[in-house]
């Protein structure tokens, strides 16, 4: 289990969908209550999520207690009090030609995210099979996403690039192996639960070379660190801090290396940040 032997907690960090919001997408009354107890004891809160800023906006409130957001799974950090965006990266327009190449070649469903800060718009290629959780997602952006270009030289750098396949393991794998000079993560879709998202970023970037790059800025040890979290795109993460839990509604094989607290359902951030803190 990967809950080691400190007592001081500097910066709690937590994942969003599925861990520290319900199955409602809302925020428990007791879960909003720890964020505004950790502000007073002076430790620093951190989300880290998949989603860009404008999908944050549509589930947090702007005054929420928090201190800084790691979104798009690390491509960016935003200081939450002024929002002001103090990290990003990006995809270069020839890897974005290569890897757009690779996909179609692949016969997968895609969609190119847009640089930072407008990564909340996407051009699509789709490939002809059968794929509703690839238009579920369409359809919440519609007035965002267009219908990739022939040449995919015309789209320029991205934020990230993602392939939306019932088939994720398989192909999560292939693409680690074949993609070169990028980091790809696997993710469970937000919106069916079940499909899986394979998300290709910059070398590098990922939740968790996000909180190392924010505790270096903030003077911050790893061993005073604690992260929750519940989906794949959360182990790196996880592995790197101090304290590590998953909720009970993480698949199982995440959980057999985590100690698991409650389900998201159930205030399972709270439970795990007072596994921890005097609060």
């Amino acid at each position: 289990m990967n809950v080691k032997q400190s007592n001081k907690i500097d910066i709690v960090i937590t994942d969003l969908d599925g861990t520290l919001l319900n199955s409602n997408y809302s925020l428990s009354k007791k879960d909003f209550q720890i964020f505004n107890r950790l502000k007073q004891k002076s430790i620093y809160t951190v989300i880290a999520t998949g989603r860009s800023f404008f999908s944050i906006k549509k589930v947090l409130p702007m005054d929420f207690p928090l201190d800084y957001l790691i979104f798009s799974c690390g491509a960016g950090i935003m200081e939450w009090s002024s929002k002001n965006i103090i990290f990003s990266s990006q995809l270069e327009s020839q890897q974005v030609v290569e890897i757009g190449n690779k996909l179609i070649a692949m016969n997968l469903d895609f969609m190119i995210q847009s640089p930072i800060p407008n990564n909340h718009k996407f051009s699509y290629y789709h490939s002809g099979k059968k794929n509703p959780d690839f238009f579920r997602r369409i359809e919440l952006y519609k007035e965002f996403a267009v219908p990739l270009k022939k040449n995919l030289k015309d789209f320029g750098p991205a934020s990230q690039i993602i392939a939306i396949t019932d088939d994720g393991e398989h192909i999560f794998s292939k693409l680690k192996k074949e993609i070169k000079k990028t980091h790809t993560v696997r993710s469970t879709s937000p919106l069916d639960h079940i499909t899986n998202w394979i998300e290709i970023f910059a070398q590098g970037i990922s939740k968790a070379h996000a909180a190392i790059w924010l505790c270096k800025r903030l003077g911050i040890s790893q061993s005073h660190s604690l992260a929750v979290g519940n989906d794949y795109n959360d182990l790196k993460l996880l592995k790197w801090a101090n304290k590590s839990f998953v909720v009970e509604n993480a698949p199982e094989e995440i959980k057999k290396c985590f100690t698991v607290t409650k389900s998201n359902n159930n205030n399972g951030f709270s439970e795990a940040v007072k596994k921890v803190i005097e609060i």
